[in-house]
């Protein structure tokens, strides 16, 4: 499937001035598409990488019975009530399989992961056996209280030959790559990395290692976003700062819309006379959509150039987070084939209260975890709102959702908070 066959002229279309947050999801979960190829890779290079095509098991797994324990396998029917006495006939390790059936009465002894002989149902951990030496032949004597079929790992116990083990889209973890590996898997077929171009705007922005003059900052947002983007399944381009000249941030998007498959902004989105990116993606493409009902984050944008999608977000690095981690990282989940992420909510009692909240906006509160006396959760507000105070999203162990509909927020009730851990950042 080519960018072209998923992406149209309408993509995120609506008719409204400013969308509510929901709405905004709603748009993009249902027309946002993958834009990316498909690739072979080694299993080794796949962790983080998306699936392009579902994964079945060509056989059991394991492929036999086997032993869990080290100990001794025998016949369950051959146990008697008040125990067994088995004549050892066999000593079967990992990887030699018996050639024999064992023969009524008989044991074998056995290790962790070799195959259960033909005839044996169960295996008693060695610790909980006696052996002795009778007339030259050995013996094992089971204990009782054992139950048919202990200790024995049955074929396909695990996956059992057709089964799925991960659909298209499913992303890889570490406990993925040994399940791939489990079935003899070793290349997997996987969406290719989205190309991002990453631009940050603003004539008074300065990289870090360089001299300030009144009235300049440095740019701490294409760190945030390389930092917050590096969590995904893409290849970033640092396209680096663009002053504020509308031909020079209409040149750069174009140059760019040629190389990406995602342009990724900062800054420039409002409607002041120096925010020339929203102009830029008018005259190059199509500006879908701007103005979200949440706080911090309202100018956020969305469009694309041909087949590119282009994301606005604020100039603000807390804002520009907020606005990543809701909207951007699903986006380019989704893009790069992978599931439309939905950030993990939990309710938590308030350990602050918000006397007087506007009304028809979603506000998100850097919140911290806290313990009371009780030994029960709650969440701290960050004091101060500000969308430029870094120093709040340090702090913060995630975001503290309000709802449009709340007037205000009492002590002790229950709001919604948004682990960062849930939206792809180190804990």
């Amino acid at each position: 499937m080519t960018k072209a066959d998923t992406l149209l002229n309408d993509c995120f279309l609506h008719d409204k001035d400013r969308l509510r947050h929901a709405e905004a999801l709603e748009i993009l979960r249902s027309r946002i598409a993958p834009v990316v190829p498909t690739q072979t890779v080694a299993l080794h290079e796949a962790m983080g990488r998306v699936l392009a095509e579902a994964v079945h098991a060509p056989q059991d797994v394991p492929l036999c019975d086997n032993s869990a324990v080290d100990g001794y396998a025998f016949r369950f029917s051959d146990h008697e009530p008040a125990g067994g006495f088995f004549q050892l006939r066999h000593r079967i390790a990992a990887g030699h399989p018996a050639a024999e059936t064992l023969a009524p009465g008989g044991a074998a002894r056995i290790f962790t992961g070799a195959v259960m002989p033909d005839g044996a149902d169960t295996v008693a951990m060695q610790e909980d056996c006696e052996t002795h030496e009778q007339d030259g032949k050995s013996f094992v004597i089971v204990p009782s209280g054992l139950k048919a079929g202990a200790n024995c790992r049955k074929a396909g116990e695990d996956l059992t030959a057709g089964a799925q083990l991960m659909p298209s889209g499913h992303r890889l973890r570490a406990q993925d790559i040994a399940g791939l590996a489990s079935i003899g898997m070793a290349h997997v077929n996987v969406f290719a990395k989205l190309k991002i171009g990453l631009f940050a705007t603003g004539d008074e922005l300065k990289r870090p290692g360089e001299p300030l003059s009144v009235g300049e900052v440095y740019d701490s947002n294409t760190f945030l976003l390389k930092a917050l983007a590096s969590s995904l399944p893409v290849e970033i381009e640092d396209l680096g700062i663009l002053e504020d000249k509308q031909e020079t941030v209409e040149a750069a998007l174009a140059a760019a819309a040629d190389q990406c498959d995602l342009i990724l902004t900062t800054g420039g989105a409002s409607k002041g006379e120096e925010d020339h990116v929203g102009t830029a993606l008018t005259r190059l493409g199509h500006r879908h959509m701007w103005q979200l009902a949440i706080k911090p984050g309202r100018p956020m944008m969305f469009g694309q150039i041909g087949n590119t999608v282009v994301l606005g977000l604020p100039g603000n690095p807390v804002a520009a987070m907020v606005c990543f981690l809701l909207y951007g990282r699903p986006v380019i989940s989704r893009l790069s084939g992978g599931e439309f992420l939905e950030p993990q909510r939990f309710q938590v009692p308030a350990d602050f209260a918000v006397p007087k909240k506007k009304p028809d906006r979603r506000e998100y509160y850097r919140g911290t975890l806290v313990t009371d006396t009780l030994g029960m959760s709650r969440v701290k507000k960050f004091q101060k709102d500000g969308s430029g105070l870094i120093t709040g999203l340090r702090e913060a162990d995630g975001l503290i959702e309000i709802a449009e509909e709340t007037r205000s927020v009492k002590e002790g009730s229950l709001v919604t908070f948004l682990p960062f851990s849930g939206m792809g950042l180190i804990s």
